[in-house]
């Protein structure tokens, strides 16, 4: 039987606390945030289950301030007394600040898109729900004598902001997580994915996979370093791209401490490629608002190569008089273009190469310059060499020293995108990526 759901904070009754709230704040703005939560993570290791928790984690956030001095303070308890309390100390705190030079009231009302961020199946889940599906994967890999160690998390919420200049939104969202290392006796093997919806995240197929690649990573040979056409499967192609994101901020930008200083309106990736915001896509983790109260926006930030947008704080966004600051909270890689440069599937960029390197996954990516947003990493979890249009061998995993903006002007040719998660890069839709020239500058000693 489903796990019973947790109750969560009505919009009615965020719609209660936030009037309660102003209607006793002395401040010249009052800022309210509140997110309520429901969930838990079942973690196994070793093929057992070693943890599965549940819990309810509740934030009120009451931001008061007066001119420029602002102060907050949060409380668990939305009983009337303890949102009184948090009013009160937001205030005092408020008096003593500092002055914050880069201060900007609350946004004004605005309409929100819907987004399909709530799906019942993952409310209904539960601990129960979560454990099953981690029996899934323990079982496929005990079957292939191999160890398992993984997460599966799941959790429901809701998120509602308020302020006095009018603003209110509220969202239920719901979000799970699986994620697998299968590790044999010279090789591992990795899948993650995350959805609204739990029955989406695939456990039994995507465990499959990563058994797979266990079983091809055996005796992995050393070749040497060097520059090689490379086939980056979606995992390795996210770990790049999230770099990219990360440098697209505006104050940098002005500051010429960016990659892209003085490129806005120029082309920087191949022409095929177009980086798009899909808050409303149904594979990804898009929300209606964010936690400031601006409308989430469906805008390319770099279209057909040419780089269109940057990250704006609302401050900055003022100043350069950006009266829509585009968001990027579900980012979609798109490769566009001659019919020729787009492949099936990675077995067909395989088939198209006479001599590469597979990389199923990047791990610990750091940046190197951030003046050309050079990067290092290490390839993990499958990295096999490719002749004559087929996959030879497992090789030992290299370090490479590369930048995306360069590796990106070197694509021959992509699949269509599809979903990508990683630790450090959060989900995308990407592409697999062949591209030729890319730096592998040492072979690592695992």
């Amino acid at each position: 039987m489903p796990d019973r759901p947790v109750t969560l904070t009505s919009r009615e009754e965020a719609r209660f606390l936030a009037d309660l709230i102003l209607k006793h704040s002395s401040g010249d703005h009052t800022f309210i945030s509140l997110h309520d939560q429901h969930g838990g993570t079942t973690r196994f290791a070793n093929n057992q289950v070693v943890q599965n928790v549940n819990a309810r984690r509740l934030a009120l956030t009451v931001t008061v301030a007066f001119e420029h001095r602002q102060g907050s303070a949060s409380t668990s308890d939305l009983s009337v007394g303890a949102v009184r309390e948090a009013l009160q100390r937001a205030e005092t705190i408020a008096r003593v600040a500092p002055v914050d030079p880069e201060y900007v009231p609350p946004e004004p009302p605005h309409v929100y898109p819907a987004v399909p961020a709530w799906r019942e199946e993952t409310d209904l889940a539960g601990p129960s729900g979560r454990i099953r599906r981690a029996h899934a994967a323990i079982d496929l890999c005990q079957a292939a004598q191999l160890r398992a160690a993984g997460i599966v998390f799941s959790h429901s919420s809701v998120s509602a902001l308020a302020a006095d200049t009018g603003l209110f939104a509220y969202e239920p969202r719901t979000e799970a997580r699986f994620s697998l290392t299968a590790t044999g006796a010279d090789a591992t093997g990795w899948a993650a994915t995350a959805h609204r919806s739990i029955d989406q995240l695939q456990v039994e197929a995507r465990t499959r996979a990563a058994i797979d690649s266990v079983k091809l990573g055996a005796e992995a040979k050393e070749i040497p370093p060097g520059r090689y056409t490379v086939i980056l499967e979606p995992a390795a192609v996210l770990g790049l791209v999230s770099w990219m994101i990360w440098t697209l901020d505006a104050k940098a930008y002005d500051k010429n401490t960016s990659p892209f200083s003085g490129k806005l309106g120029s082309r920087i990736v191949d022409p095929r490629l177009t980086l798009r915001n899909l808050p409303d896509h149904p594979d990804l983790l898009g929300m209606g608002f964010t936690g400031e109260g601006l409308p989430t926006t469906d805008l390319a930030w770099i279209e057909d190569g040419v780089l269109t947008q940057l990250a704006y704080d609302r401050f900055t966004a003022r100043a350069h008089r950006i009266e829509r600051i585009p968001t990027l909270d579900a980012p979609c890689l798109i490769g566009a273009g001659p019919k020729e440069s787009a492949a099936e599937g990675v077995e067909a960029l395989v088939r198209g190469t006479e001599r590469g390197i597979l990389v199923r996954n990047f791990w610990y990516i750091r940046s190197v310059n951030p003046t050309d947003l050079t990067l290092t990493g290490m390839t993990r979890d499958g990295t096999f060499l490719i002749e004559g249009g087929k996959m030879t061998r497992a090789v030992r995993n290299f370090r490479f020293h590369d930048s995306p903006l360069r590796a990106f002007n070197h694509l021959e040719a992509f699949t269509a995108p599809v979903e990508a998660t990683t630790g450090e890069g959060g989900k995308m839709l990407v592409p697999a990526l062949k591209i030729s020239d890319f730096n592998f500058s040492s072979v690592t000693r695992f």
